[in-house]
């Protein structure tokens, strides 16, 4: 646990431009926040902070649900991309989270999870709910 906390404050504030060498823990998943964001307990983080991580699929941009959405295409689009995750997820029985560094903002952690040995990251793009992405200007789910 330490040495995860340890990995937390080592990692960088900044994105990869390829994909980084990572470090792989089991994760306890708590919730599906979005089709690329999920958030995993995180006992280990001193207190005041919170006991878990919001974990930002690296590599990939799925489309907003909700009132982030530019138009209800996308938003129909991110609640597909959201179902899709919470049903993997759901679905799996083993399940790792591959740490890479820190978001643009720092707020969520990058990283890919590992269900059933087979990466959430792949399978979004592989089905059609999410693009590649590295941190340029996003393209519109619009069009």
């Amino acid at each position: 646990m330490k040495k995860l906390l340890l990995l937390l404050a080592a990692l960088p504030l900044f994105a990869f431009a390829a994909t980084p060498q990572g470090v792989t823990y089991e994760a306890q998943i708590l919730k599906v926040t979005d089709g690329d964001t999920i958030v995993i307990a995180a006992p280990y983080l001193p207190a005041p902070l919170k006991p878990q991580l919001a974990v930002r699929i690296y590599g990939v941009d799925t489309p907003e649900k909700g009132h982030r959405a530019q138009c209800p295409s996308e938003a129909e689009r991110g609640a597909m991309a959201t179902k899709f995750t919470t049903n993997a997820v759901a679905k799996s029985v083993q399940r790792f989270v591959v740490l890479y560094g820190w978001d643009k903002f720092g707020g969520r952690v990058l990283g890919d999870i590992i269900l059933d040995g087979q990466s959430l990251r792949a399978q979004l793009i592989a089905n059609g709910f999410a693009r590649e992405y590295y941190g340029e200007a996003k393209q519109s789910w619009c069009n």
